[in-house]
């Protein structure tokens, strides 16, 4: 299987991204219970994909909410309406300081280097505001788990993926200003058992239940 490059895999899975997963509905409830608050805040999205997380965070009641992704054809999934642009989590074209709470979900493990992506989400922070980092867990790449998905043809590709521990992310933040304020590892477990179940694979879940594949991580910016 030859792994692909973010840019090169997020554009083939686009369309049908739209799908949840175990990750994707692991990693949701991961955010949620950090309980970085939405309601009259400036959010921005850094990495956001087909900006699916930034409209139900409409729901929270947000002030304003922006996305920015790396790859053009996800955003072209999003709904209309949705505020929008192309960029690289390293160079976020936004002015210092404009946003309260800053989200960057399963979006880090694809650069081998962190430094450059903490102080962007750092810089476009708020002082006082919250960052909001999740991963693909280290115990998950451990057990043998790959940043996977199936194509428009049903192939399944492995996209680049770097292990980045919990130490990493926290010492990688703390020099770009951000202090850590919550963890939260989310596990295989009954919240996503009709996943398993829907592919006739309650076996597999049996052997992979109670294994972290999320890391959950939210900062304060000083």
């Amino acid at each position: 299987m030859t792994t692909l490059r973010p840019a090169e895999a997020y554009a083939l899975w686009a369309p049908r991204y739209a799908a949840e997963t175990v990750i994707s509905a692991l990693e949701y409830v991961a955010v949620e219970s950090l309980g970085v608050e939405l309601r009259g805040r400036r959010l921005l999205d850094v990495g956001c994909g087909i900006a699916r997380r930034l409209t139900q965070a409409r729901e929270s009641g947000v002030a304003l909410a922006v996305g920015v992704d790396l790859t053009p054809r996800m955003l072209a999934e999003a709904r209309e309406g949705e505020l929008l642009a192309a960029a690289d989590v390293r160079a976020i074209p936004v002015a210092d300081a404009a946003f309260d709470v800053v989200w960057c979900r399963l979006v880090l493990g694809h650069l081998s280097d962190l430094d450059a992506a903490y102080a962007e989400l750092a810089r476009v922070c708020a002082r006082g505001g919250r960052v909001v980092v999740t991963d693909f867990h280290p115990d998950a790449v451990a057990a043998g788990h790959r940043r996977t998905f199936r194509d428009a043809e049903g192939v399944v590709q492995e996209i680049e993926h770097h292990v980045h521990t919990p130490r990493a992310h926290r010492r990688a933040a703390a020099r770009a200003g951000l202090t850590l304020v919550q963890r939260f590892d989310r596990v295989v477990g009954e919240t996503v058992r009709g996943f398993y179940e829907r592919a006739d694979r309650l076996d597999v879940y049996e052997q992979q239940r109670g294994l972290a594949v999320v890391l959950g991580l939210a900062f304060v910016r000083a």
